[in-house]
């Protein structure tokens, strides 16, 4: 007899690499302003580097503006840094009190290489799959004892949780695509 434990460590493997994904969607700007574009940035306060929002408060006062009020208004400038260090591209404005970045529309080719990043994160969420499928078919091989059509069974099972999770993968993708191309 196969323990399930091996068939439910694979589904759990599975959906934390979804979850990632999804993550990571979140971080990919779509024209709208969302604190999520903000969660990869890592300021410079108290000696040591810390998330954005542990540092200040960020909120969404308009469809295309973030703004920043720091807990400390000795980490404005730090905060500012990291802004400006990161990926977003966006010039943020320090009025002394907060700091504020207003999101232009996207233009057409920024709008294309956003799907190309998309569609990067989800084939490296696909890879990331396959490595646990294959992990788990490999554990599946160095069980002694176990009856063939039982290991048969549960390769096939581990298969077709594997293309049910890459199915909705793929399903996450077109509805991220749709959303960056979305004017």
């Amino acid at each position: 007899m196969i323990d399930t434990s091996l068939l439910t460590q694979t589904e759990e493997r599975m959906k934390k690499t979804q979850e990632s994904l999804a993550r990571d969607f979140s971080t990919i700007r779509t024209g709208r302003a969302t604190p999520a574009l903000l969660d990869r940035i890592v300021v410079e306060a108290y000696g040591s580097e810390m998330p954005l929002n542990q540092v200040g408060s960020i909120a969404v006062p308009e469809p295309r503006m973030l703004t920043i009020q720091p807990f400390d208004r000795h980490n404005l400038h730090a905060i500012e840094r990291a802004i400006q260090k990161s990926d977003l591209g966006i010039n943020p404005t320090n009025d002394g009190v907060q700091i504020r970045l207003a999101f232009p529309p996207l233009t057409e080719d920024r709008r294309k290489d956003l799907v190309k990043l998309a569609r990067k994160m989800t084939e490296e969420a696909r890879v990331a799959l396959r490595n646990i499928r294959r992990d788990s078919l490999d554990a599946l091989k160095r069980l002694d004892g176990a009856p063939e059509d039982e290991v048969k069974r549960t390769q096939e099972q581990i298969q077709k949780l594997t293309d049910r999770v890459i199915e909705d993968l793929g399903k996450v993708l077109a509805a991220k695509e749709k959303e960056i191309m979305e004017v």
